[in-house]
């Protein structure tokens, strides 16, 4: 099995080197785990080249418009230092495409750790990073606004329905629907309409006041960011340079 996946190897590669695509297709006609494809490249001194998930520097010039699928799927798999599994990386891709997937990984500055080829080392990163949670209470301490109800207006403007976005945020419909009601009742005002007939499957749009409010939560929420990482920067690592 290892002399086909080394034969394999060296009728696909090209100066040195296969494409990380076609290791993978190594990986299924030899019948083995893609692990053996990449140690099998590295002893016999072949290159793993053009990383599918964008970590080599390729798709530069790549342009895809960032898929809300996407984003949401590949959130649930993100850890505390903005890091992915390679293969968890790699599932999503499956549903949504690995275009969607890089766009996402790129834009947001994800990385992937755990190569499934071992072709590249864990990104160590920082050692010390500062982290911030921002969300709005009223005078009783009751939460009115933050980054869960402006993740729910975002996903139902990119879907234009309730539904769709209860779906993919795995929220249950009510539980969707309320957080509006909520927006609404706090901010008295309208935020979004139904199309006529209504119901679950109904359309939805939101409204001026809506945008306003994601505008502004994100921009106070960017604001922030920069302030307490700038005074990270000052208070912690400006004093040991």
């Amino acid at each position: 099995m290892l002399k086909l996946v080394k034969d394999l190897i060296l009728k696909f590669q090209k100066d040195n080197k296969i494409p990380c695509g076609v290791a993978f297709k190594i990986a299924h006609m030899a019948g083995v785990d893609v692990s053996e494809v990449g140690k099998m490249a590295t002893l016999i001194g072949v290159k793993i080249s053009n990383c599918e998930l964008g970590q080599f520097g390729e798709y530069k010039k790549e342009i895809s418009p960032l898929s809300i699928k996407a984003l949401y799927d590949l959130d649930k798999f993100v850890d505390e230092k903005d890091r992915v599994f390679c293969k968890d990386a790699r599932f999503v891709a499956k549903k949504v495409g690995l275009k969607s997937v890089r766009s996402v990984l790129k834009s947001k500055n994800i990385d992937v750790k755990y190569c499934l080829l071992g072709c590249f080392k864990e990104k160590k990163g920082k050692k010390m990073l500062v982290k911030t949670k921002t969300w709005i209470e009223n005078a009783k301490g009751e939460l009115l606004f933050g980054k869960g109800k402006t993740e729910v207006l975002d996903v139902i403007s990119q879907t234009g329905s309730i539904k769709a976005a209860s779906e993919m945020l795995d929220m249950n419909y009510k539980k969707c629907w309320t957080h509006l009601k909520i927006l609404e009742k706090n901010f008295n005002d309208t935020l979004f309409e139904t199309k006529q007939g209504g119901g679950e499957e109904a359309g939805t749009r939101l409204k001026p006041k809506a945008y306003e409010l994601m505008s502004a939560y994100k921009q106070l929420e960017k604001e922030i960011d920069e302030f307490a990482n700038r005074r990270f920067k000052e208070l912690f690592l400006e004093k040991d340079s």
